[in-house]
C-alpha cells in the first residue's frame, strides 16, 4: 500500500511525454490488480486526507470515488491507451470547477490558469497547512463495534479519513502502520467473544505505535510551520527553559541534530525510518543533558516514551545569572555564521523560563528585524546604540507582561484569572469604558488559554500574540511590532 500511495498522485503525471504516461498507468494498474478495489480505495483515502487535511469526509469521498473509478475503468482489460491520461485530465478540469465537490484549496484558482501538465503538477503540489487543533476523538469500544458491525466498509473509510487528516504530518510509513494496526484490532476484537479483554491487550500492544504517530505528527507539524532554521531556534529555546543549566554549545548541537532528523524524515513521501532517527536523537539529548535530574529520569524510559517525557517536561525555575546586556553592533553584525542573537535569546530565556516559547518567538522575530535593519544601515553601531535604551525597555515590558499573563493563568482558576485580569486592566487604564476593558480582558484571556501552555500551536499563537502583545509598547515609535 505504501508504494501505491506514492503512485496515487494521479492528477500529477511525473512525465510530459506519452511513455511517462503509460509507465505511470501501468504501475498504478499493477498495484490495483494486486490490492483489489478495497485496499486501493483505502490508500486513496489516506493520501487525500493527508493532502487535504481540512476537507470534509464527503469531499474526500467524492475525490476518492473519482480516483477509484479512473483506475477501474482504465485498468480494465481492453481499455484504450489514452483512457488514463484523458481521465486524469478530466479530474483536473473538475478540480477547477467552482462548483466542484472535490476538496477546496485556496491555491486551486492560481493553478487553474495553467493548462495540461503544468496545471496537473501545480494541483499535485497543493497541500493544506498542518491542523493545529486536532478533532479526532476515539470512540468507546462499544461505539466502535456498533459502527463496525453496522457497516464495516464505511467505518474503515471514515476512520482512515479522520486519523489521516488529524495526523497528516506523520511520515507515511508510520501512518500506514498505525491505521492498519487499528483496523486489525477492531476487526479482531469486535468479532471476539471476549472483546473487552481483546481491546485491552491490543491497545497496549499498539500504544508505542500510536505514540510514535502522535509525536512524529507534532514534530513534523512544527517543522512544516517553522522551517529548519526557525525550528532549530525553537528547539534551543525549549531546552534552555527546561534545562537552564545546560551550555549554549550543547543545546545548539542537540537542536541542530534534531532539526536534521525532521528534515530527513518529515517529507510527504519519505521512506526514512523516523522511529530509529528519533531514538538516536533521544540518545544525544540524554548524552548531553543527563546531568539534569528530570532529563535523567526521562532517559530511563524507552526511546519514544523518553521523547514524550522530554517534550512534556514543564519549564524549570530560572537560575541566578549575571545581568544580561544586549550585544554590540559589531557582535550582532558579524559576517558569516553569526549566532550572537541566538545566544542572547538563549541567555534571556534561561533567565525567563516561564515565558512560553511562542512568546519568545515573537520577541526574537522583532529583535531580528531591528538588528537586520541596523546592520544594513550606513553606521550599524550608531543605529543600534540609538535604539538600545528603547529596546531594553520594550523587552523588559514585553517579558513582564508575558510572564504576568501566563503566570496568573497557570496559578488561578480561569474565572478568577479573568476577574483579576479585568481588575488590573481597569486600574491600568482608568479612562477606558468598562465595555472596552471587558473586550481587552476577553482578548488576553483567550490568548492565555491557548498560548500559555506547553506545545502551544505556533501559527495560531503568532497571530494572536501579534494582535494582543503589539499593544504593549512603552513609547512611539514601537520597535517590537
Amino acid at each position: 500500500m505504501r508504494r501505491l500511495i506514492v503512485l496515487l498522485f494521479i492528477i500529477s503525471l511525473s512525465h510530459g511525454d506519452p511513455r511517462g504516461v503509460l509507465y505511470q498507468r501501468d504501475r498504478v494498474c499493477n498495484e490495483f490488480s494486486i490490492l483489489g478495489i478495497e485496499k486501493f480505495s483505502a490508500a486513496a483515502v489516506i493520501m487525500n486526507s493527508r493532502k487535504y487535511s481540512n476537507a470534509t469526509f464527503e469531499e474526500i469521498g467524492h475525490l476518492v470515488k473519482a480516483v477509484v473509478s479512473l483506475a477501474v475503468t482504465c485498468c480494465a482489460k481492453g481499455a484504450a491507451e489514452e483512457c488514463y491520461d484523458n481521465g486524469a485530465s478530466a479530474l483536473t478540469v473538475k478540480s477547477c470547477d467552482p462548483k466542484s465537490t472535490f476538496p477546496k484549496h485556496p491555491g486551486v484558482a492560481s493553478c487553474c490558469v495553467h493548462k495540461g501538465l503544468e496545471r496537473k503538477l501545480c494541483l499535485a503540489d497543493l497541500k493544506q497547512p498542518p491542523k493545529e487543533f486536532p478533532t479526532y476523538v476515539e470512540q468507546s469500544n462499544e461505539e466502535v463495534c456498533a459502527a463496525f458491525k453496522t457497516d464495516a466498509q464505511t467505518f474503515s473509510m471514515r476512520f482512515l479519513y479522520e486519523y489521516s487528516s488529524n495526523y497528516a504530518q506523520t511520515p507515511l510509513p508510520v501512518i500506514i502502520n498505525s491505521t492498519e494496526s487499528y483496523l486489525s484490532m477492531v476487526k479482531d476484537c469486535c468479532t471476539s467473544n471476549k472483546s473487552t479483554a481483546c481491546f485491552l491487550k491490543k491497545r497496549l500492544q499498539r500504544q508505542p505505535l500510536h505514540l510514535l504517530t502522535v509525536m512524529s505528527n507534532r514534530l513534523c507539524s512544527r517543522f512544516a510551520s517553522y522551517g529548519a532554521d526557525k525550528l532549530k531556534f525553537s528547539a534551543a529555546i525549549m531546552f534552555s527553559q527546561k534545562v537552564p543549566s545546560a551550555g549554549f554549545k550543547d543545546v545548539m548541537t542537540i537542536a541542530e541534530q534534531g532539526t536534521q532528523v525532521l528534515a530527513n524524515s518529515c517529507g510527504f513521501h519519505t521512506e526514512r525510518n523516523i522511529e530509529s532517527e528519533l531514538s538516536e536523537h533521544v540518545k544525544q539529548v540524554c548524552l548531553k543533558l543527563s546531568r539534569d535530574e528530570r532529563v535523567s529520569t526521562c532517559c530511563k524510559k524507552s526511546s519514544i516514551d523518553a521523547l514524550l517525557c522530554l517534550h512534556s517536561m514543564t519549564a524549570a525555575e530560572p537560575i541566578k545569572l549575571p545581568k544580561l546586556q544586549l550585544p554590540t553592533g559589531g557582535e550582532l553584525c558579524k559576517k558569516g555564521k553569526n549566532q550572537e542573537l541566538d545566544k542572547y535569546m538563549y541567555e534571556l530565556t534561561r533567565r525567563n523560563t516561564k515565558l512560553p516559547e511562542v512568546f519568545v518567538d515573537k520577541l526574537y522575530e522583532s529583535l531580528a528585524d531591528v538588528v537586520e535593519k541596523c546592520c544594513n544601515a550606513e553606521n550599524a553601531n550608531s543605529c543600534l546604540e540609538k535604539k538600545k535604551t528603547q529596546l531594553s525597555e520594550e523587552i523588559k515590558t514585553y517579558i513582564s507582561e508575558g510572564n504576568g499573563l501566563c503566570g496568573d493563568y497557570n496559578k488561578y482558576p480561569f474565572s478568577e484569572f479573568k476577574g483579576r485580569l479585568t481588575k488590573a486592566l481597569s486600574s491600568k487604564t482608568p479612562k477606558l469604558k468598562p465595555t472596552k476593558v471587558e473586550e481587552l480582558a476577553e482578548e488576553r484571556a483567550n490568548l492565555a488559554s491557548t498560548c500559555c501552555i506547553i506545545n502551544a500551536p505556533p501559527v495560531y499563537c503568532k497571530e494572536k500574540i501579534n494582535k494582543v502583545m503589539g499593544k504593549m509598547c512603552t513609547q512611539e515609535p514601537c520597535i517590537l511590532q
